[in-house]
């Protein structure tokens, strides 16, 4: 459960020309704020990525769950499923997203980290490249780092990569993106698990693989 203590919200946040629809969620004396970049048609209210969230913010971190689709453009990516793999788009939407946080006065002292499922890894590490500054580390769960393409070697941030030990073509996927990059990265294979996590224990190992590296990356 999220402690008593967190202040949860509501947001709309400003990315370009667009309003993305966001969950905001601030622990008493936070250390650092975790910005979730979603894939493959999952949002703000994925289960998964809400469980994770939980742990990261009773660990002392806040969260920031995002849409980064639009209601309109979330319905067409239902037929089409073209948008979620739009690395560019995903990414210039973190990146708004990572900006607004600078400006919010709940979020601007606070440092980044990026929380990617899915394709939406691809699209954290390729917004890490562009905010060196404002990212202190990344965290993908089953995700496509490899779709940042030429980002990969210009990540500053200490990346941790978490793939399930079923997911064969992800971990070689994975294991090809390690290979081009020059940052801190850890490659995390989490036994018996499959592309959703869904197994027993699964999903839990995952949010704390998660928190405790966010809270060495983050921390002052």
């Amino acid at each position: 459960m999220t402690p008593a203590t967190t202040t949860e919200r509501s947001v709309q946040v400003a990315a370009g020309r667009v309003m993305l629809e966001g969950t905001l969620g601030i622990p008493e004396r936070a250390a650092g704020v975790v910005l979730f970049a979603h894939g493959s048609g999952s949002g703000r209210h994925s289960p998964r990525n809400r469980r994770v969230a939980e742990v990261l913010r009773a660990g002392g971190l806040a969260t920031l769950l995002v849409d980064l689709l639009t209601e309109e453009e979330e319905a067409v990516d239902v037929h089409t499923g073209h948008l979620r793999f739009d690395i560019e788009l995903l990414a210039e939407r973190l990146v708004g997203a990572i900006d607004w946080m600078g400006r919010e006065e709940m979020t601007r002292s606070l440092p980044v980290g990026l929380f990617g499922a899915s394709t939406g890894g691809g699209a954290a590490l390729v917004a890490a490249a562009r905010r060196p500054q404002r990212v202190q580390a990344v965290v993908s769960r089953g995700g496509r780092p490899d779709l940042a393409g030429d980002a990969l070697p210009v990540v500053q941030a200490p990346t941790l990569l978490i793939v399930g030990g079923r997911d064969t073509v992800v971990i070689r996927l994975n294991e090809e993106a390690r290979a081009r990059m020059r940052a801190e990265v850890r490659l995390e294979i989490v036994p018996g698990a499959t592309h959703l996590f869904e197994e027993p224990g699964a999903l839990e190992h995952v949010a704390e693989l998660a928190r405790d590296w966010f809270t060495v990356h983050l921390s002052p």
